[in-house]
């Protein structure tokens, strides 16, 4: 009995309130406003990605091929030549297949700009000669360059030009991408910086007496700290999955839902929507940086005004 008495007379104990409020309209937004900017910045650097590996893509498909042309001239024989072509580059080292283009390919080439009815036969266009490179390390170019001279009206082509251009523009979208990238970082910790000044001007009574009964600045900014630390995690998980779910989504609406010309064509440019390990990997990272900067932030944010009304 005495003992139940003296724990009903004994007060009890509670933990001590924290700092900075654990839950309040202000880190409710902040949380939001942090997820809207991962959920932004991991599709950006997915894009990036897809982007950079359909580049990749496209200069390797055009670099394991060489083009020769034939112009048709007065008093030669198309299919002779042709043929002369395919000779001479199937004998050159380094060279693995070659083979013209029958009149269907070449017609289904030139579709796109003059129509499916096009007869060739009443048109003096060039021929094509498609070569396959199996090996660029034994590739003899100046022999093939050589030796398609004596071909009347051939020319090679190594597609370096295409290349180059395909290289300048990955590189400007994938630059571009990083710049957005960057923006948006920027704009997710000028966003911690007045959140964390709001949190502060709302706990200024608390802060005021840690201040001056002793507190050190770097326990009262490391409180701070840790309560962001937490909402930019939060919030950089929901923006990170948000940003997942938005590619798969987005991959099976291309696949499954658009006709089929329309998703080759985005195919092409973003290969499917299909980020691989790496991709996933990327984003997944984003959440911690994301995180770290909310925290890092809103430390040195209430260092700043700690140090100046010392």
């Amino acid at each position: 009995m005495t003992d139940g008495a003296e724990s009903r007379q004994r007060p009890s104990r509670r933990a001590p309130a924290p700092v900075v409020p654990g839950a309040s309209v202000a880190g409710r937004t902040l949380m939001l406003l942090i997820a809207i900017m991962t959920f932004l910045s991991c599709v950006t650097l997915g894009a990036v990605v897809l982007i950079q590996k359909s580049a990749l893509g496209w200069s390797a498909e055009v670099g394991r091929e060489l083009t020769i042309q034939i112009r048709p001239m007065d008093g030669e024989d198309m299919k002779a030549n042709l043929r002369t072509a395919v000779a001479l580059a199937e004998a050159t080292p380094g060279i693995g297949r070659a083979h013209a283009l029958t009149d269907e390919e070449s017609r289904a080439l030139l579709q796109p700009w003059l129509g499916s009815d096009v007869d060739l036969t009443a048109l003096d266009i060039p021929r094509l000669v498609v070569v396959e490179i199996a090996d660029p390390r034994d590739l003899d170019l100046s022999m093939l360059e050589k030796s398609i001279t004596t071909v009347p009206g051939a020319s090679l082509d190594t597609h370096a030009a295409w290349r180059q251009e395909l290289n300048v523009m990955a590189g400007t979208m994938v630059v571009s991408g990083l710049l957005v990238l960057a923006l948006i970082l920027v704009a997710t910790i000028l966003a911690v910086i007045f959140a964390t000044r709001g949190t502060m001007a709302s706990s200024r009574e608390i802060v005021d007496v840690l201040h001056f009964i002793g507190a050190a600045n770097a326990y009262i900014a490391g409180e701070f700290q840790h309560r962001f630390l937490r909402i930019g995690l939060t919030g950089g998980l929901i923006g990170g999955l948000a940003a997942l779910a938005f590619f798969l989504a987005t991959g099976a609406i291309v696949s499954t839902v658009l006709p089929a010309r329309s998703s080759a064509q985005i195919a092409v440019l973003f290969g499917g929507f299909a980020l691989g390990i790496d991709g996933v990997i990327g984003i997944l990272a984003v959440v911690p940086v994301v995180a770290g900067l909310t925290a890092l932030t809103s430390r040195l944010t209430v260092g700043r005004f700690l140090s100046q009304i010392s």
